[in-house]
């Protein structure tokens, strides 16, 4: 009897440790952690901005007629295994149409319940409004080439004229925000023969502004005007350098007044030649 009692009492508490075992589990495992959703920021039209005409030049895309409104909303997240491209400091600069998110969604959600302005969804009909309605280079009226994936888009525009064939710009724009219906907005420009450098491409900028990059060409008359989509009028401009020769530095000075969007656009410009303005670049400044 003494010996049997302490053998019962060792197996009643193996049994128990064996209870605890199976209640807690034996992988150890815990949920993982949500990551954090993609945060956009994006902009608004401007006003006294004119929209695309409802009749484009028979070399660009013609505008579609406003769709009706879906009976379901569009997702507002992106598709699997992508993401909005960040828009906002230290990375791409919301330049034209919208200076904000909260612009680019109320447009989608009056596109999404009346076909409001269907031209955002095309890159090919913003990178001309940009350059003609926003920077006013209206000789400059033709898509001469393009590169569109799902997030990024690059639109190259040039003049209609007979004697040149050549690209002014190469138009970069992204889609700003999420969903299938997120408009296209300018950031910027593709430079190569024609640089804007400086200021730093989203760097705060103050007046008066030092700008300057390389050119190559002959004769070349270089202008820079400073803008911003809440104005009509350029906030300043500055005439003219000369430049000319391969890869050779520019420089111009410009000043500037009545700043009151977050992004500002630098746009230098030269021609002469056939056209006053015949190729240009841009880069995008912060005022806050």
């Amino acid at each position: 009897m003494n010996i049997r009692l302490p053998f019962r009492l060792l197996a009643a508490a193996a049994a128990a440790v064996l209870a605890l075992t199976a209640c807690s589990g034996s992988d150890g495992s815990r949920g993982a952690p949500t990551s954090p959703s993609t945060r956009t920021t994006t902009g608004t039209p401007a006003p006294g901005t004119s929209l695309p005409s409802t009749s484009a030049p028979a070399s660009s895309p013609s505008p579609s007629s406003p769709k009706p409104a879906p009976s379901t909303p569009p997702p507002t997240k992106p598709a699997p295994g992508t993401s909005a491209p960040l828009i906002g400091v230290g990375r791409l600069q919301p330049l034209w149409p919208f200076t904000s998110l909260d612009q680019a969604r109320a447009w989608q959600r009056e596109y999404r319940s009346g076909g409001h302005q269907p031209w955002h969804l095309s890159p090919e009909q913003t990178a001309l409004a940009f350059t003609r309605n926003y920077l006013g280079f209206h000789e400059i009226d033709r898509i001469t080439k393009r590169t569109v994936s799902a997030l990024h888009a690059r639109i190259g525009v040039g003049l209609s004229d007979p004697e040149t064939t050549g690209t002014a710009a190469v138009v970069h724009l992204v889609r700003y925000g999420t969903g299938p219906d997120a408009p296209w907005e300018v950031v910027g420009t593709d430079d190569t023969h024609f640089s804007l450098t400086r200021p730093a491409y989203g760097s705060f900028a103050l007046s008066p502004l030092r700008t300057g990059g390389r050119i190559s060409g002959v004769d070349e008359s270089i202008r820079v005007q400073v803008r911003q989509p809440s104005s009509e009028a350029p906030l300043g401009s500055s005439c003219c350098t000369p430049g000319g020769g391969t890869g050779q530095p520019w420089s111009l000075t410009v000043s500037f007044t009545g700043a009151t969007d977050p992004v500002l656009t630098v746009v230098a410009t030269t021609g002469g030649h056939i056209a006053e303005v015949e190729r240009f670049t841009v880069t995008a400044v912060r005022t806050r």
